[in-house]
């Protein structure tokens, strides 16, 4: 097996090591909301020598300030996928984690425009206090490194990959977003994998050219690049 695409932890890794150790993947993807209580290599230690790790992060990744260390300033926070393309076991991965946030971007407010489109020019507006405290978190205010921002879509909407794991949902949930539509469109991508609702299912999602399957994967579930739930 190439890849294994894992929902929501939540600090539930029990059944996901099993699935490792069972199915043994060249690599892992684990889409978000991590639910640490230790940095990240630690909890995935009994792994890290059995397959190939990455992982997008999640709205509650930030929740707290050890949330944010045990991820971010994990010894893995390299291995974290957003707003990057990354060729693993062969096929081209792209990631955009966290959520819309109304403070920074949330497309179905505003007639879809983002309040601010970058990080250094929100800061910027931002008083002394907030610029100062937000130094230890990356220079952002720690919630916002769970933001999406437009400048990391406007980037990933120029590259090209094989599958887009994300967070948020695209349109075809109920509660998604036409712009990650589009953002799969743009990089004609194959397949989108999400987080964030904890369900398992398998949709579509269609423009005039192109028609892209869309997984979401449930709570700790796994699923095989193909969409198969293991």
């Amino acid at each position: 097996m190439k890849l294994l695409v894992i929902g929501d932890p939540h600090g539930c890794y029990k059944k996901v090591f099993a699935a490792i150790k069972k199915n043994k993947p060249e690599a892992v993807i684990l889409l978000g909301d991590l639910g640490l209580e230790a940095p990240l290599e630690e909890v995935l230690d009994p792994i890290l020598d059995k397959t190939e790790v990455w992982f997008i992060h999640g709205n509650h990744d930030t929740d707290t300030d050890s949330d944010y260390e045990f991820c971010f300033g994990s010894n893995l926070a390299h291995r974290n996928l957003h707003g990057k393309v990354v060729e693993i076991s062969g096929l081209r991965v792209a990631g955009l984690g966290g959520v819309f946030r109304s403070k920074v971007w949330h497309p179905g407010a505003n007639e879809g425009q983002p309040k601010w489109d970058k990080r250094e020019t929100y800061m910027q507006y931002q008083p002394s206090n907030i610029r100062r405290s937000a130094q230890r978190y990356g220079g952002l205010p720690r919630q916002h490194n769970s933001s999406i921002w437009y400048e990391d879509v406007e980037f990933l909407s120029d590259q090209k990959a094989d599958i887009l794991v994300t967070h948020e949902a695209p349109s075809c949930h109920r509660h998604g977003f036409d712009v990650l539509d589009d953002l799969a469109f743009n990089m004609g991508v194959n397949r989108v994998f999400h987080g964030h609702h904890h369900e398992h299912y398998q949709d579509e999602i269609s423009n005039e050219e192109q028609t892209i399957i869309v997984d979401g994967v449930g709570l700790a579930q796994c699923k095989n690049e193909r969409g198969e739930s293991l």
